[in-house]
């Protein structure tokens, strides 16, 4: 079964070469053609997309141009009641200036002005060039009468219409006037003037006299069916339209010939879009009615697509105001298919193109594949003999077509059968030979073994006597017991020697603090770190307080000394000098910590109160220092890196901030528990991963003298 399994994973090397081969350029030709056919509909999007904003704009500009007009006529027409020089109540010149004024605005269609005691004029333009006038007054009762106009403008006594009991006052566009206060839009309406059915909207505006008393309507009105007019010119697409609603989703106007109105009984009924008999404007319609649940809550332009029978249509939708009240919708609609044919017809050259060079393909690896098995078919056979013991056996064959790589392959074959053959003869003495070569070898691995594992055990010991030397010269517990001071010391080396360096030392009623950082880890940084100490501990002794010649002398010291090891280490390092209640602070280090009774935290910085020790001879002109008052509940706190750098599993650093929190809110207890509170919370947040770096941290807090503290002075242990 192990050997059938075996049998049924090898493939022959025709079909390794071939199958990869055609697979590839497959892939390789259906992904360009996929790729091209996507890059045609972005473009068709991006297409469809600036084409619609353009007939929007266009749009857009249209209607504030159109509809704006009227609102100015009747500010003219207020504008000339109020200077007095149009009496709307004197109807025979009002009718002309009316008459004159459409003569000049060829797109207002009518201009009209009602009252109060409900009397009203106005003068509409007709269909071919005519115009008529409507007057209700005393001289027409209750009823309101229609006469033609000559080309003069003139009264032509010929009534070709009336209105009975014609109440202006009562008229949707006079009320819509009267409760807005302002100038503002009826609602779009049929003129009843003449048997041609239109709908117009009047723009109108109330008219006050000059103290403020209501007196009546200003009315000019626009034809709907212009706006259509204008949208039937804009040339967009083979199927694609633009049309016009309003809130309600009645039809304004429309790009396509299907009405916006239909008309029973000699009355015009609008239409709603989403009966349209267009089906495009009817399907869009219904869309955003479904997308947005309400037409009302369209308030910004947008761009959407939807599918009509499987056959994708552009939408772009865009809310219209104006500042008079007019709240409309327009919809740009183009299809998908308007732009695709190219695409399409494309995508079907791209397939015959695609299958034609699969075709060829094929053939072309069928070939190659061939010319390359044959002669390696014959190296295997020639193998398989010589494997079998046949060492004469050549390939020695040649074809009508060589590739010169396999015919190099075929001659190397044979001079490496040649060779194999005399490598056999004389392979028993060069085994002798190398059997003996290799147990030379062999001694020689175990002697070296030997070596190492002594030096080994030397370096371990080497290391573990200055490890036991840096833990025999930390502050033991009886030097932290300060009378008017609360200490307490943590330190931690990353390797079995640490680089972190501190101190504290009393002599003659002056605390001397010092924390240091050498760079690294190691035999070299714990041999820079005891020297440090060594220094420090003498400068003290010989009495040295002044901070430039302390740390100038320390800095020499070091740097001779880190000269003669041939050692590039240096070390960060702050000495602190504490006495009566005041502090003095140089040496460059991490900041320093001071935290006042309260837990109030200010930090430090020491970058400008000195330079690294040990890495130049000369750092005096470098070094500063600063002094300030420590009151009772005040202290300090001194770190190394190790801490503020502490990573968790994401790598992230544990930071000064955190540290200082929780210094704050742990300082009304003692320093050694103030010490345990970081450290807990370092190591919560490094969690299991692995310490990086040496963790030192210095706590030294201000008692008042005679008062019993609440835990006893704790040395840090070198763990």
């Amino acid at each position: 079964m192990k050997s059938l399994k075996n049998t049924s994973r090898k493939l022959r090397l025709r079909t390794a070469l071939v199958v990869p081969f055609v697979l590839q350029i497959v892939a390789a030709v259906g992904l360009v053609g996929y790729l091209s056919f996507r890059s045609g509909q972005r473009a068709i999007n991006d297409l469809a997309n600036q084409l619609q904003k353009e007939v929007n704009n266009r749009v857009n500009h249209h209607l504030e141009t159109y509809l704006k007009m009227p609102q100015r006529v009747n500010q003219i027409n207020y504008d000339l009641i109020q200077i007095g020089l149009l009496d709307v109540n004197k109807f025979s010149a009002s009718r002309q200036y009316f008459w004159r004024l459409l003569q000049q605005f060829e797109t207002i269609s009518y201009i009209g002005f009602g009252n109060e005691q409900e009397k009203f004029i106005g003068v509409e333009r007709l269909e071919g060039g005519k115009f008529s006038v409507e007057v209700k007054d005393k001289s027409t009762g209750v009823n309101k009468l229609v006469y033609l106009l000559d080309k003069q403008g003139n009264l032509i006594d010929k009534q070709i219409g009336a209105s009975k009991n014609y109440l202006p006052t009562r008229r949707p566009w006079y009320r819509a006037a009267k409760e807005a206060n302002k100038p503002t839009w009826g609602k779009i309406y049929q003129f009843s003037s003449n048997s041609a059915v239109r709908l117009g909207i009047p723009a109108v505006q109330p008219y006050r006299d000059k103290a403020g008393n209501f007196v009546g309507v200003l009315e000019t009105d626009l034809v709907i069916s212009h706006i259509s007019n204008f949208l039937n010119q804009i040339k967009i697409s083979p199927s694609g339209g633009v049309f016009i609603m309003d809130r309600e989703g009645l039809l304004v106007a429309s790009s396509t010939n299907s009405p916006i109105y239909t008309v029973k009984n000699g009355k015009a009924e609008r239409l709603a879009a989403s009966t349209s008999s267009d089906p495009l404007i009817r399907a869009s319609t219904q869309y955003l009615s479904e997308h947005f649940g309400d037409l009302n809550q369209i308030t910004k332009l947008q761009q959407l697509d939807f599918k009509i029978k499987g056959e994708r249509q552009f939408v772009l939708v865009e809310p219209w105001q104006d500042e008079f009240g007019l709240n409309w919708v327009i919809v740009t609609t183009v299809r998908e298919s308007d732009f695709m044919s190219q695409i399409n017809a494309n995508t079907r050259t791209t397939i015959l193109l695609c299958l034609a060079t699969l075709i060829l393909t094929i053939a072309i690896g069928i070939l190659t594949a061939r010319s390359i098995t044959r002669p390696v078919l014959r190296i295997t056979k020639a193998a398989e003999q010589i494997a079998a013991g046949n060492l004469d056996k050549r390939v020695g064959t040649t074809d009508f077509i060589e590739i010169e790589e396999i015919d190099t392959l075929e001659r190397s074959f044979d001079s490496m059968a040649g060779q194999l053959k005399e490598s056999f003869e004389t392979l028993e003495d060069k085994v002798k030979e190398r059997t003996a070569e290799l147990a030379t070898a062999n001694g020689e691995i175990l002697a070296l073994n030997e070596r190492l594992k002594e030096d080994n055990l030397r370096m371990g010991a080497e290391l573990d006597i200055v490890r036991q030397m840096q833990q025999m010269i930390l502050p033991n517990a009886e030097e932290l017991k300060i009378e008017g001071l609360d200490i307490a010391a943590y330190m931690e080396a990353a390797d079995e020697v640490g680089g972190d360096y501190y101190d504290v030392l009393n002599t003659d009623g002056v605390v001397t603090l010092g924390i240091g950082d050498v760079t690294g880890h190691g035999l070299e940084s714990g041999i820079l770190m005891l020297m440090a100490q060594t220094a420090v501990r003498t400068l003290k002794e010989i009495r040295e307080t002044d901070p430039v010649r302390f740390l100038d002398a320390l800095n020499r010291t070091l740097y001779k000394n880190v000269q003669r090891m041939k050692s590039e280490k240096s070390l960060t390092l702050a000495i602190l000098n504490y006495s009566q209640g005041r502090v003095s602070i140089s040496g460059q280090h991490e900041e320093t910590i001071i935290v006042r009774l309260g837990g109030q935290v200010e930090r430090i910085d020491t970058m400008d109160l000195g330079f690294p020790i040990a890495l130049d001879d000369d750092i005096a002109e470098f070094i500063s220092h600063i002094s300030m008052e420590l009151h009772p509940g005040d202290g300090i706190v001194l770190y190394t890196d190790g801490i503020t750098e502490a990573k968790d599993i994401n790598k992230k650093q544990y930071g000064v901030e955190p540290m200082c929190e929780v210094i704050s809110q742990n300082w009304h207890l003692s320093a050694g528990e103030i010490k345990q509170a970081v450290i807990d919370d370092v190591r919560r947040h490094i969690g299991r991963q692995k310490v990086f770096d040496d963790i030192t941290l210095l706590v030294l807090k201000r008692t008042e003298l005679g008062v019993e503290k609440k835990s006893q002075p704790q040395a840090a242990a070198l763990v």
